[in-house]
């Protein structure tokens, strides 16, 4: 009998109604039935059908026959702009959805020899940066592993800090000296395979390389290697902690799933030698490498902070920025008033005692420090982009999933809208209409040169590969790489995981930072979609909707929605076919989440939870408009991962009461008007933002957050008392800054240009 599978106890207490479930759903998608992919196409024909039915059978209707007055045909208008834009935002998730289980119909997965057949020939270089701020070093220690352990050669994995250099409290400071020390912890750990895998390779191609079969006794000693490494693995499992459903992923799906596939190999290698088969000696050359590249990342870690020269712009953007400018090149630190600077070694002859050299690649991995990637992650997606009919690709990806077995209640839910993102993200690259989603990518060095920008501040040159005009770097980004005639393309497979919002708070943060910016963009795309077609490419009808609806959808469903729950619309303007038409929209998405392994009536859940985000979204929103009126970039928010929980600013957590509140009034209000169309959707509204709420901000969490808004102005911080009075000195004359800058008063150093935004922020 099969032994079950023991119990695991997480440090946090579960809460009633999160989610069980701790296995990650397959590899590869499974292969949607021609039923299904017919019942996709008929919903987007009805929900097409039933808009036109009600915009003639009610509103051109009411035109004729409804009274014939100004307010009457002002509310008809209006509510029929809603519900279209509405019925536009489900259209374009069918559409999507529907190219998803195309594409997911059409993929075939590359044999594992086909890979290894593949980078036997070429071997393209990758680099996998890792920005990081702020975060726990144990989070970061599972990125870079799953990087690390990557079965790709001569991989460089960079943690790029953006923390402060120097940290004003102890516990800080050991925090971010454990982060600096963990590329060399990961090396020293990975010492012992490397050594031994390195010298069977080379005892290989030494003793046996030039034949055309391999020997029993090479074959037999890679079946002992590949049992060893599966042997080290599951030790190195064993010894890993587990406090939370992230880090039995880890230990289970990153450490014990590659220790599986190993020692899976050393059987097949056993079993071959017990059937007399002569394997080539280049397939076993092959598996050699394999082994040896696993274990043979180097790994780094580089602090943009630390050096004046460099851009200390608080976002992610120009963090990654600032270390893919220096690539491909040399540098002598020079010592100025200011701190450090990085200047070209070939300005400074001669000294070459600090010199730092960043060597360049072919691809780069950009990579978030809450992100985890499966084993194959990288040798799939470069082979992809190496076939000769995606010369054209600059960016693949495999938008994340959420890591199973959630906690909270909240994140079992924010974790299923992620993995419902995971399939329109797929369907949208069957239209060309990809974005580039910044938690994980396999980028072209070469697409990032073209979109390249340059500009001088303070005397040193500043490079912007990404933009980071608005929080969502990445879709701006997509635009300038589609503008300059690259594709991004979403690779069909889950092979990477990254962290979503335990609590409320932590949510708002996301969801505020990810409404934000859409609608800056959208002027950018309009020119780069005139520009395609005056250079004669194919812009489909499909991609230009799909990517309006993915930058402007939030503002127009925020806005609409506000106008649903708030005016009370005329009796006559409602209308069956509403309802109708957006039932597809509702089932589709109910298949969707049972697909995902949720259950069906999420979708009714996942409508609660969106009401209450929606000051959330709002406020997003309403930040783009005041970006563009201002002219000022909104300073980026990254997403708290702490322990314990966020505390939510009161204004989000007032609201929902509000829309509550609100909600019955309209109920009790439109049943003494006898106008129940109106009244259900007031009564049901207010029936699931009453679950949302407690369910997913708490009783508790509501009065915890309200204390902390209307008493926190209170307390103020209190300097130590100094024990004694200060004598006022003369300031000494810093020779070294007025030569430097010329005026000591006046010299305001490029590391400091920043440094009020990022204080507030921090």
């Amino acid at each position: 009998m099969r032994s079950k599978k023991p119990k695991i106890k997480f440090a946090k207490k579960r809460q009633w109604g999160a989610e069980r479930r701790t296995t990650p759903l397959p590899i590869v998608h499974e292969r949607p039935s021609t039923r299904k992919i017919a019942a996709s196409r008929l919903a987007v024909v009805i929900t097409i059908c039933l808009w036109f039915a009600y915009f003639i059978s009610t509103i051109i209707r009411q035109f004729f026959e409804g009274p014939q007055t100004f307010a009457f045909t002002l509310q008809a208008v209006c509510y029929l702009v809603v519900v279209t834009f509405l019925t536009f935002s489900a259209l374009m998730y069918l559409l999507a959805r529907q190219g998803a289980l195309q594409r997911f119909s059409k993929h075939a997965r590359v044999p594992r020899a086909k890979l290894d057949q593949h980078f036997a020939a070429q071997q393209p270089t990758i680099t996998v940066l890792v920005p990081s701020v702020n975060e726990e070093p144990e989070v970061i220690r599972k990125t870079l592993m799953s990087a690390a352990l990557q079965e790709y050669p001569r991989m460089r994995v960079v943690l790029l800090i953006d923390d402060k250099p120097n940290q004003p409290t102890k516990s800080a400071a050991d925090r971010l000296e454990t982060t600096r020390e963990l590329g060399k912890e990961i090396m020293e750990l990975f010492a012992e395979p490397r050594a031994r895998f390195g010298s069977a390779l080379l005892h290989f191609e030494k003793n046996h390389g030039h034949t055309k079969r391999a020997s029993q006794e090479f074959v037999q000693a890679l079946a002992v290697h590949y049992r060893w490494a599966a042997q080290w693995l599951e030790g190195m499992a064993e010894k890993e902690k587990i406090d939370d459903h992230v880090d039995l992923f880890f230990t289970e799906q990153v450490l014990g799933a590659l220790a599986k596939e190993l020692r899976l190999t050393s059987e097949a290698l056993r079993a071959s030698g017990k059937e007399g088969a002569k394997l080539s000696t280049e397939r076993v050359r092959q598996l050699y490498r394999r082994l040896a590249w696993i274990f043979d990342a180097e790994l780094d870690v580089f602090e943009r902070k630390k050096y004046a020269s460099l851009s200390h712009e608080y976002n992610k953007a120009m963090n990654l920025n600032s270390y893919i400018g220096l690539m491909g090149g040399s540098y002598i630190q020079k010592q100025t008033p200011d701190g450090p600077i990085l200047v070209p070694a070939s300005e400074s002859v001669g000294q070459q005692k600090n010199l730092i050299t960043i060597p360049d690649s072919d691809f780069l991995l950009t990579l978030d420090a809450d992100s985890i990637l499966l084993r194959e992650y990288c040798l799939r997606l470069v082979y992809f982009l190496q076939q000769p009919n995606n010369a054209q690709v600059a960016v693949t990806q495999t938008p994340y999933s959420s890591f199973r077995g959630a906690t909270s209640r909240i994140e079992r839910l924010a974790g299923a809208t992620t993995d419902i993102q995971h399939i329109l993200h797929q369907g949208m690259s069957q239209y060309d209409a990809t974005f580039w989603v910044g938690a994980n990518a396999v980028i072209r060095k070469s697409a990032l040169e073209d979109i390249e920008e340059r500009e001088w501040v303070g005397g040193f040159e500043i490079r912007r590969y990404i933009q980071d005009r608005t929080v969502i770097e990445d879709t701006e980004s997509s635009v300038d790489l589609a503008l300059h005639g690259w594709k991004l393309v979403n690779y069909p497979e889950r092979l990477s995981y990254s962290a979503t919002p335990p609590d409320f708070g932590s949510l708002i943060v996301q969801r505020r930072r990810w409404a934000n910016g859409g609608l800056l963009i959208l002027p950018k795309l309009w020119a780069t979609i005139r520009d395609r077609k005056r250079r004669n490419e194919h812009v489909s009808t499909a991609e230009i909707l799909l990517r309006v609806n993915y930058m402007a959808s939030i503002a127009w469903a925020s806005f609409g929605l506000i106008f649903l729950l708030a005016f009370p619309y005329d009796s006559r303007l409602l209308s069956p076919l509403v309802v109708l038409a957006a039932l597809p929209y509702f089932l589709s998405m109910a298949s969707d989440l049972k697909y995902c392994g949720y259950k069906r009536t999420d979708v009714l859940r996942i409508y609660g939870f969106n009401l209450i985000l929606l000051p959330v979204n709002l406020a997003g929103v309403l930040k783009s408009l005041q970006q563009a009126l201002t002219s000022k970039k909104i300073p980026f928010a990254r997403t708290p991962k702490v322990k314990n929980r966020t505390v939510s600013p009161m204004v989000y957590v007032i609201t929902p009461l509000l829309i509550i509140g609100f909600s019955v009034f309209t109920l009790w209000r439109d049943v003494m008007a006898e106008n129940w169309a109106n009244a259900a959707f007031a009564g049901f509204n207010a029936f699931v933002a009453s679950w949302a709420v407690l369910a997913y901000i708490g009783l508790k969490g509501t009065l915890i957050d309200v204390w902390v808004g209307l008493t926190d102005w209170m307390y103020v911080d209190i300097k130590p008392k100094e024990t004694k009075r200060k004598v006022a000195q003369e300031p000494e004359l810093d020779w070294r800054a007025v030569l430097y800058h010329g005026d000591a008063k006046s010299a305001v150093p490029l590391s400091a240009l920043h440094a009020e935004e990022e204080e507030a922020i921090a």
